[in-house]
């Protein structure tokens, strides 16, 4: 499962102090909102957009349309080809990336500033005009299908589809937001145009910008961009719940290391005990070698050489999920250790020692994520779609530090549930019961 929007909520939930310079909010004479970070020192603006929807969008029937429309826009607009596409943009020095996934579409680019103008019209373009050649389509499916082959025979892809399909049922988080072989090979020109039309609208769009631009000039350049893309998009898809029964699927697949794939319900990033369940969410599951699930799973016992759990936030559904993998015969041994860590951490809460030590990490760690207006502008645009309030930088620290252990333990016993964990294993455990 592509988790992207996750990854940008977390790290707008690491925004440091360091990060809480003047923030404006910048309205463009269209009515296009964004945020912006002014910064004059260097010759460039950095741009982020987000279209809110992603491949969640897709029409029934035309799984992976979102996916091909979005790799489609770089491959030619009006009477430019891929190759003239990429000719102009190298011609500018810009750096204009499209992306998508079950949440959003997303554009990066990137504009010095003696060409910004030449690159917004470069974008606008690509954005409003693009060309959906019936031999770059070709060709691009071709790329995609190819993938879609790779990712069927990668034990991890396997698991994290795997349990999308068995949480999520037919909603779209339940399919793997490329399609399938068959889907792809039968999307038409028309398929692209209709869901270019869903996705891409003024509707569902939120912008952030860094650099050497002024607030008006960037109200301009956002009427520029995108003051011609249709006013309203396809309708959101519904929410969706996930029950807190547990259980454990194997999906047979010939490899010495089984892949485990674990999920359970979560917490939306607005809820008021969000900010705990994160701390909490970080003792457990983070990367450094204190946290739980690697002290447990690999410094004790040797099982796996990494183990991670994190807090997953998307628009439709929140949850829990983690990731490890181990030796056949070290699977039902690993598992049942994921399922003591719960239990221990829902019973007993976490340590005096434990919470100090993760508010000194994840208040002073992350600045160095903060190293350019690249960086800023997509936490702002994170931030936004998150539904951040435009001051949380300066308040986001002190959130974390007025933390008491009564209240990440407190948030502890009510969230982690050993007997609500899915588990999905790819590979072949030794003694590993389904149910």
């Amino acid at each position: 499962m592509k988790i992207l929007k996750t990854a940008i909520a977390l790290i707008c939930l690491s925004l440091p102090a360091y990060a809480a310079v003047p923030i404006q909010k910048v309205t463009s004479p269209g009515g296009i909102t964004a945020w912006l970070v002014e910064e004059h020192d260097i010759p460039f603006t950095a741009l982020e957009i987000e279209f809110r929807g992603g491949t969640s969008l897709d029409a029934e029937g035309k799984r992976g349309a979102t996916n091909l429309m979005a790799a489609m826009l770089e491959e030619g607009t009006g009477d430019m080809d891929a190759q003239a596409f990429a000719a102009a943009r190298d011609t500018l020095a810009a750096d204009i990336d499209f992306s998508s996934n079950k949440d959003m579409v997303s554009v990066s680019a990137r504009f010095l500033t003696e060409n910004r103008d030449q690159g917004a019209d470069l974008l606008h373009s690509a954005l409003v005009a693009p060309s959906f050649n019936e031999s770059a389509i070709t060709r691009i499916k071709a790329q995609i299908i190819s993938g879609i082959r790779s990712s069927n025979q990668d034990p991890e892809h396997i698991a994290r589809q795997a349990m999308a399909s068995l949480v999520f049922g037919n909603h779209p988080y339940g399919s793997d937001d490329s399609g399938t072989e068959e889907s792809v090979a039968a999307l038409t020109a028309d398929d692209l145009r209709d869901a270019h039309a869903a996705a891409l609208a003024r509707d569902r769009v939120y912008v952030a910008a860094s650099g050497d631009i002024t607030p008006e000039d960037l109200g301009k350049l956002l009427d520029r961009v995108l003051g011609d893309l249709p006013a309203t998009g396809a309708p959101m898809p519904a929410d969706t719940t996930l029950d807190d029964k547990g259980s454990t699927t194997v999906v047979d697949f010939p490899t010495p290391q089984s892949v485990v794939s674990f999920l359970q319900p979560g917490l939306d990033v607005q809820d008021p005990d969000f900010m705990a369940a994160y701390v909490v969410s970080e003792i457990v599951g983070g990367s450094r070698f204190t946290a739980r699930l690697m002290d447990e799973l690999r410094s004790k016992r040797g099982l796996t050489y990494g183990a991670y759990s994190n807090m997953v936030t998307m628009d439709h559904a929140n949850f829990m999920s983690g990731h490890f993998a181990s030796d056949n015969d070290k699977v039902a041994e690993a598992v049942q250790v994921t399922r003591d860590v719960w239990a221990d951490v829902a019973e007993n809460g976490v340590t005096q020692e434990e919470l100090d030590a993760a508010k000194t990490y994840m208040t002073g760690a992350y600045p160095l994520r903060f190293d350019g207006n690249g960086p800023i502008a997509s936490i702002l645009v994170g931030m936004q779609v998150q539904g951040f309030d435009i001051d949380y930088p300066k308040t986001r620290n002190q959130l974390i530090n007025a933390l008491t252990l009564e209240d990440v333990n407190r948030v502890a016993k009510k969230l982690y549930n050993p007997d609500a964990l899915r588990f999905v294993i790819a590979g072949q455990p030794e003694g590993m019961d389904q149910n």
